[in-house]
């Protein structure tokens, strides 16, 4: 799996012109599944994102996790995250999980953030989605499960 985590100040997700998704503080993760992905790979990163510490404590030091600045998520599925650009101008995006594996393990990812007590507002996997966020920092975190 790969994830890439902003922090922001709000983020929202609109689909045929309606919002979808919407958080004030948090994260917008853009999650990208391949078809080896299972639940070690869903516990690894929910466990990693649930206690990640990129917030600013009273001294500017990011020491506090989302939890303590009462944060949410805006999760994205995002096959786009696998394209292979090394051959040519038109990415090939063969390394990405087959449409039903990735929603499903994208489902249990972000049942697992809720299930940590975090509140996680999504898009709709497969849609064309428009996402809007003020990238706060900015604080961009890359997660691959291939390299932990």
């Amino acid at each position: 799996m790969r994830v890439v985590l902003q922090r922001v100040k709000h983020a929202s997700v609109s689909i045929d012109s309606k919002v979808h998704g919407k958080i004030g503080r948090g994260y917008v993760l853009l999650v990208g599944v391949a078809d080896s992905d299972g639940d070690d790979e869903i516990a690894y990163l929910a466990h990693k994102i649930d206690k990640l510490r990129i917030f600013e404590d009273d001294a500017d030091k990011l020491n506090l996790d989302i939890h303590a600045v009462h944060g949410a998520i805006l999760s994205i599925s995002q096959f786009t995250l696998y394209a292979d650009t090394q051959k040519g101008n038109r990415p090939s995006f063969t390394k990405a999980g087959a449409p039903d594996h990735a929603n499903q393990i994208y489902e249990r990812f972000n049942d697992r953030l809720r299930q940590a007590g975090l509140d996680v507002q999504t898009g709709i996997f497969g849609a064309d989605m428009q996402v809007e966020l003020q990238n706060d920092g900015p604080v961009t975190i890359i997660f691959d499960t291939d390299h932990r």
